[in-house]
């Protein structure tokens, strides 16, 4: 047996006997739903340490949401619904199929050429769980922002779609004016409504820019904590919190933090 074979073998064993009759009380009550939100957070700390190009981290978090996809395959091999190596063989045999210019006799694909082979494969796999339209088969679970941008592009390919980042800034530039025109009444149920297709239409934005919307987002969190932060930090050396500073005094001092690169 090689080292990666043992180790998964030690991380499997420690799994089902974290859930046995007397193993871990809170491991043995969780099921699919309460375990969920676990994987999905793991799936953002393995982002943010990518982000971050701390590799460390990111083999640690990597090995967290590796501890994810094994606790569900025990829960599954104890419904008796398929287990950790079927969940293997099933992702193997899918690359597998998805992969003929590697592991068969198709022609060697640039990346463009693999992209669209892909999304023909993907629309008969889908085809074949008798999930019809363009637009199936997008998790409604995935965050906002990013499914956003897999309905447009889904949408995109059947060309509905805006020409290019210029049309949408013109969309957005519309949307903003019916945010605007709603701030009278400020009734919540049409601003909602007309927020959300501006979130939306910035979510094509992304895409035209070929950028990952979560990951823009993210960058700007990240940049106002930082800067934030930098303004508290200058406060507290002034004697001061931002409550008694006011926004004036904080505002000046996020500009300078600004200027300085922060």
């Amino acid at each position: 047996m090689d080292d990666a074979s043992a180790a998964l073998n030690r991380l499997l064993s420690i799994m089902a006997r974290l859930r046995a009759p007397d193993g871990c009380p809170w491991d043995r009550e969780q099921d699919f739903a309460s375990i969920a939100p676990y994987t999905i957070e793991e799936a953002y700390e393995v982002a943010d340490a990518i982000q971050r190009a701390d590799m460390p981290a990111l083999q640690d978090e990597l090995g967290d949401l590796l501890f994810q996809v094994v606790y569900h395959a025990q829960m599954a091999r104890e419904a008796g619904a398929f287990d950790f190596t079927a969940v293997a063989d099933t992702i193997s045999e899918k690359m597998i199929r998805r992969h003929p210019h590697v592991f068969g006799e198709a022609a060697a694909r640039d990346t463009e050429g693999q992209v669209q082979a892909w999304e023909v494969q993907k629309q008969a796999e889908r085809a074949a769980r008798a999930e019809t339209g363009t637009l199936a088969g997008i998790p409604t679970a995935l965050p906002a922002l990013t499914r956003a941008a897999k309905l447009t592009r889904r949408a995109g390919r059947v060309g509905f779609d805006w020409p290019d980042a210029e049309a949408v800034l013109d969309k957005l530039a519309e949307e903003t004016a019916e945010l605007r025109a709603e701030l009278p009444g400020a009734d919540r149920a049409r601003l909602a409504d007309e927020l959300g297709d501006m979130l939306f239409v910035l979510a094509n934005l992304a895409r035209k820019l070929d950028l990952d919307p979560e990951a823009c987002l993210r960058g700007a969190n990240a940049k106002f904590e930082r800067r934030f932060n930098a303004v508290e930090s200058r406060l507290a050396a002034e004697g001061q919190s931002p409550a008694d500073a006011g926004l004036e005094r904080m505002e000046a001092l996020w500009q300078q933090v600004k200027q300085a690169g922060g």
